[in-house]
């Protein structure tokens, strides 16, 4: 019989393969990486000690002891008070008590705090509570507290937001106005970072986390990286994390640059290029899970990704691993063995410096 290993899909289905499948799974992810980035493939050893992790019998894996990085976060204390349909438990906390709960009761490296929406435009009329707030928390917690909130410039578009939304306008054949839209809107999202920024920093803010940049393509991307610039100039001292959306910016707009780089088709090295040189602290690279292939194969991806986004920066590199991205599969409770897999070889042979 042909010895089986337990693995996953790309979806979260426990399958087995044999350790021929998982390392052709494994050299495709990398040759598929290497491609679609025009960056180098994993060597032959690092190629192995992936299968090694992949094929490792027991249900959790973890690096050696001395090589462990720090764990950075996006609202994982909002899990326990938020409901099951946000992967939350619904334990009934409130914001503070959550976060002094993940901070004291799971040892988090860094804890963080957010508006339930979790983006910029809600967060700006309500910013003299959220500033009480994370005041109040943060002369509880001794871990580095971060203020996290997303870009999220689908928001600036109707029906939610002033601007005429470039969904319709592109159908339409509109093209001159749906980039025009796109620009107003991405101007006026930059604007509000920077006002919540210092608005934060004013009361000791000690980090604000500039989540899921990009997701509604470069336009949204270009004005986080403007807002990080301009905050980088006003509040020198507050660290700015920015995190990405995934692995291939989307270009919404097409014709936008930062830097004088264009920001439409790039890819993790880039970004985090563009991010270093707008002053961010940290960038997250978040690289997509494909739901048909096997953990072998995306992970083998993300790897690839991540070490040549690592190489092309000198700022810390700490990789989105959750539902959905950096080789972890796509559910909303992530399987523990597959995620310890995933951050092993990320930080084994990624090189990635936090998770």
């Amino acid at each position: 019989m042909t010895y089986r290993i337990l693995t996953r899909m790309g979806d979260g289905e426990r399958v087995t393969m044999s350790a021929a499948e998982i390392k052709e799974d494994i050299s495709e992810g990398i040759r598929d990486a290497a491609q679609s980035a025009e960056i180098p493939e994993l060597t032959a050893g690092e190629s192995e000690q992936l299968f090694n992790i992949m094929a490792e019998p027991s249900r959790t894996v973890s690096v050696s002891a001395g090589e462990e990085v720090v764990v950075t976060d996006d609202g994982c204390s909002m899990s326990f008070y938020a409901g099951q349909d946000s992967s939350g438990i619904g334990v009934p906390l409130s914001r503070m008590q959550a976060i002094l709960t993940y901070e004291r009761a799971c040892a988090a490296d860094t804890t963080s705090i957010g508006h339930s929406d979790y983006s910029f435009k809600p967060v700006k009329p309500i910013i003299n509570f959220e500033m009480n707030e994370y005041y109040t928390t943060s002369m509880m917690t001794t871990a580095p507290l971060f203020y996290g909130a997303q870009p999220n410039m689908g928001l600036y578009f109707q029906p939610d937001g002033p601007y005429p939304n470039p969904a319709d306008l592109l159908p339409q054949g509109k093209i001159k106005e749906a980039c025009e839209t796109q620009e107003a809107a991405a101007e006026q999202l930059r604007n509000d970072i920077v006002f919540v920024g210092k608005k934060l920093n004013s009361i000791g803010c000690e980090g604000l986390n500039l989540d899921t940049c990009g997701s509604a393509g470069d336009a949204d991307l270009l004005a986080a990286l403007q807002a990080v610039a301009d905050l980088k100039k006003a509040t020198p001292d507050m660290p700015v994390i920015m995190g990405g959306s995934g692995e291939f910016v989307l270009g919404m707009h097409g014709d936008v640059a930062f830097d004088g780089k264009r920001l439409a088709g790039m890819y993790p090295q880039d970004q985090a290029k563009v991010a270093e040189s707008a002053g961010a602290s940290i960038y997250g690279v978040a690289i997509n899970t494909n739901t048909n292939k096997s953990a072998a194969w995306n992970i083998a991806r993300a790897v690839a990704l991540v070490k040549a986004a690592v190489a092309a920066v000198d700022i810390p590199i700490h990789v989105n691993v959750g539902m959905g991205v950096g080789g972890v599969p796509m559910m909303e409770a992530p399987p523990i063995d597959t995620v310890t897999r995933a951050s092993k070889s990320l930080v084994q042979i990624g090189k990635a410096d936090g998770l």
